[in-house]
């Protein structure tokens, strides 16, 4: 299969209406396709949209695949993905954690020529661009890794002291982290679609006022949510999650809208 055949690159685990727009989700650093299943769900339990999830190369069924490290070709992948499953229904975006990061670039790349323009973008768990830091923690050693794991209480913690799972499950969580961390923003790329923000007020690595600052990546409109939480305060809230969710998609346009 190509690099831009959606079967590669996007999972759909709970079709719905043929007419439903289309939300697009992108894993956090480490994680898989199969985590956005519960939020897959919900929100195809309100009818609102049709949730297709990233599956990054390096994992699940693609683990022989090698894992990308630069986080604009990865969004390049997906866009081209993305516009080959193109089928007229409105788009829109949602990335958790390095998937928010990805996410805003993919909008980037769709805004900026690729002849398909995202209707909106949700983020969660991840600061803004705008705010970003020097962080180098793709460059630690494994007991370095595996603390950050277990500080944001994600994916595998649990399951860290199993050797073998923790050769799963270290290598592509670097090279996301190398995705992130060589990721440069640069202002003048500026959106021009509405953002919505979500963070935990708990959230360790994402404190509330950088989550708010997601608001200077657009020209459209913007609103922060908080919600009760840590890093991972999704997983507690996906019905709340599809909810919000479900009353922005309902104002999407119609697609026609969305074409430059």
């Amino acid at each position: 299969m190509s690099s831009t055949d959606p079967a590669v690159w996007l999972r759909r685990y709970h079709p719905v209406d043929d007419n439903a727009p289309r939300l697009i989700c992108f894993p956090h650093a480490g994680g898989s396709a199969s985590y956005y299943f519960p939020f897959s769900r919900a929100v195809a339990d309100t009818g609102a949209a049709e949730v297709s999830v990233v599956q990054y190369p390096g994992r699940q069924d693609r683990h022989r695949e090698a894992c990308l490290t630069d986080l604009r070709q990865l969004a390049r992948c997906v866009v081209d993905a993305v516009l080959a499953c193109d089928d007229g229904r409105p788009v829109s975006l949602f990335g958790h954690s390095m998937g928010a990061l990805l996410a805003f670039e993919v909008a980037l790349q769709l805004q900026e020529g690729a002849g398909l323009r995202a209707d909106r973008l949700f983020v969660s768990g991840r600061r803004s661009p705008s705010r970003a830091t020097s962080e180098k923690v793709h460059l630690r050693d494994e007991q370095g890794l595996m603390r950050e794991v277990r500080a944001l209480d994600g994916t595998g913690s649990s399951m860290l002291d199993d050797p073998d799972i923790r050769a799963m499950i270290l290598p592509p969580l670097r090279a996301d982290y190398e995705a992130l961390e060589t990721y440069r923003y640069s202002p003048a790329r500026r959106l021009t679609i509405p953002v919505d923000a979500f963070v935990g007020d708990s959230d360790p690595r994402t404190p509330v006022e950088d989550a708010g600052q997601w608001g200077a990546v657009t020209s459209g409109d913007f609103e922060l949510c908080v919600l009760p939480g840590g890093h991972f305060y999704l997983v507690e809230q996906w019905t709340t999650l599809a909810a919000h969710l479900g009353g922005r998609l309902a104002g999407i346009g119609e697609p026609t809208s969305r074409r430059l």
